[in-house]
């Protein structure tokens, strides 16, 4: 990898070199190198860089077995667990394409995603089975327990604690896969340009659809993210894991970024703040990617004043806008750097970052990364670009930006174009570059990271019998960025309560898109042309919380 600096652009790189590579190369590559370095912690029990190559081969030759060819899917419903990485890793070394998968999904979810990219195989923890074999689809389920990568005692103790279900003996588990290597060739290297990851998103209509994401794509931007460190050092970093892989975010800059440079991955498979407090002391990471509500949890962390938690050099946020108190205190308690970036799947998903040495401008979202290139557009003429200052349409291009939606051009054709996506986000560029996001277009609500589409919430709402008219709205709050809130007009003969509603929900929905609001009202606030204000119901739900 060659950087090549401007001066005028110093001290952020400008140009790099992106090699032809698929993304599991990097981990072979890091394994060479490295061999020794621990790869992954989870709990305390190591892998190597060395055993996890293995684990990987031994994965994607299990795929092979099982009759998988280069371009077929592979659901990974799995948090942050050893099984994630080599099921990645392995998919991506047998020719598949990952379609990464939140394992909090309801079955509708499941049954939602898996009849749109029609995986091959799906690999899961065996406690959400029991939720995705209806959605399974005939493709061919793989079964595994968080204790499996557990160190000895403690995976004894998970077991006496949580035996989990008993599953059907046509489930196949991992330690059977991983030991069906038939011999014989693996297929070579996916090209560059090849389809690597369906990562999926919602956007304005709630209908879930599938971002292409390329081998590309993905190697350039944790090329990227590691440029924009100065003093990233490979071979001797440690990042902790708390972003989950299945979000692209996490995907990016803890996991492909650690494998790129030799990282040492602190694995947690779910975030409780404060776990992720004491986490960060015993395992004293220097890189912590993150969302707002993770730092808020450790700054708050009652017993943070007496721990050196020092040893954090680098945190990018991301997902919600970072509040100045909270990014001055964090940096009082670590010494380390925490700044604001900006992203979306589309972009695999780093498009922009403050700068984690020199100038950086509080409020804005920082400048783009290397070979991104901004611009704003005019909301209502596309064609027409705006000046510094002017309030429009992010559009952004580059190396990391998709190769466009599985299956749906015209979903596609609305967003790309010449290699610019339009974001759906409306911000402001000043005549240095910075870019501040004044508004998100799309009405998305996003919770401690995880994006919630309000139609999707919407429907659900519309399917319960009391319910005439519904639209759901985020309100910020300190910890989690935003709540969601549903305004609801029942039928007039029948009235649910709010417990009945959020008890509807969180059969149908995963846990952060169920509404912690609820407010029953005769009617909702609208324009001349009937059109629902969401920025009422926003300002009131506002003005309720100050009295």
């Amino acid at each position: 990898m060659v950087l090549a600096a401007s001066e005028e652009y110093s001290p952020w790189v400008k140009h790099l070199d992106y090699p032809d590579l698929a993304i599991w190369q990097l981990l072979e590559r890091t394994a060479n190198r490295f061999p020794d370095r621990p790869a992954l912690r989870f709990f305390g029990r190591q892998t190597t860089y060395r055993a996890l190559m293995d684990l990987v081969e031994r994965f994607a030759r299990g795929l092979a077995a099982l009759g998988v060819k280069p371009g077929d899917r592979v659901a990974l419903v799995l948090p942050n667990a050893p099984q994630m990485v080599i099921g990645y890793y392995g998919t991506l070394r047998a020719g598949a394409v990952v379609v990464p998968t939140n394992p909090l999904y309801t079955p509708r979810e499941f049954a939602v995603q898996m009849r749109d990219c029609e995986p091959q195989v799906i690999l899961a923890l065996d406690l959400v089975i029991p939720r995705l074999r209806d959605a399974a689809q005939g493709a061919t389920l793989v079964s595994t327990r968080i204790r499996d990568y557990l160190p000895p005692v403690l995976g004894l103790l998970q077991g006496m604690r949580e035996r989990g279900p008993e599953l059907p003996s046509d489930i196949m588990t991992l330690d059977r896969l991983l030991a069906m290597d038939q011999g014989g060739d693996l297929p070579p290297a996916a090209g560059a340009d090849e389809v690597a990851v369906l990562q999926y998103t919602g956007g304005t209509t709630g209908v879930p659809k599938a971002a292409m994401l390329s081998h590309r794509n993905l190697v350039a931007n944790a090329l990227q993210a590691e440029a924009w460190m100065p003093s990233y050092q490979p071979g001797s970093e440690r990042v902790l894991a708390v972003l989950p892989f299945f979000h692209v975010f996490g995907m990016t800059v803890a996991l492909n970024l650690g494998i790129l440079t030799g990282a040492e991955i602190d694995l947690v498979p779910r975030f409780n703040p404060a776990e992720t407090a004491k986490e960060v002391r015993r395992f004293k990471p220097t890189l912590f990617p993150g969302a707002p509500a993770m730092y808020q949890a450790v700054t708050d962390s009652p017993h943070v004043e007496k721990w050196n938690i020092r040893s954090i050099r680098y945190c990018i946020s991301g997902s919600a806008p970072l509040p100045a108190e909270l990014q001055a205190r964090f940096e009082r308690m670590t010494g380390g750097v925490l700044v604001e970036g900006y992203g979306l799947t589309e972009a695999s998903p780093v498009t922009h970052c403050n700068p984690l040495a020199g100038d950086r401008r509080t409020g804005t979202v920082g400048r783009p990364f290397p070979d991104t290139e901004q611009r704003i557009l005019d909301p209502e003429d596309p064609a027409q670009e705006l000046g510094p200052g002017e309030v429009g349409e992010l559009a952004v291009k580059g190396p990391q930006v998709m190769l466009g939606y599985y299956n749906q051009p015209a979903e596609t054709s609305a967003v790309l174009e010449d290699g610019w996506l339009r974001t759906g986000d409306l911000a402001t560029i000043d005549k240095d570059g910075f870019c501040r996001i004044v508004d998100r277009k799309k009405d998305v609500i996003i919770v401690s990271g995880f994006n919630v589409y309000p139609r999707e919430v919407e429907e659900v709402l519309l399917r319960h019998p009391g319910v005439h008219e519904a639209v759901v709205v985020g309100v910020p709050d300190e910890r989690r960025g935003q709540l969601v809130r549903a305004v609801v007009v029942p039928w007039p003969d029948r009235r649910p309560t709010e417990e009945e509603l959020g008890a509807y929900c969180r059969e149908r929905l995963a846990g952060y898109k169920t509404p912690r609001q609820f407010e029953l009202r005769d009617e909702l606030p609208r324009t001349a042309i009937g059109k629902v204000l969401r920025r009422v119901l926003v300002a009131e739900a506002l003005e309720k919380k100050e009295e």
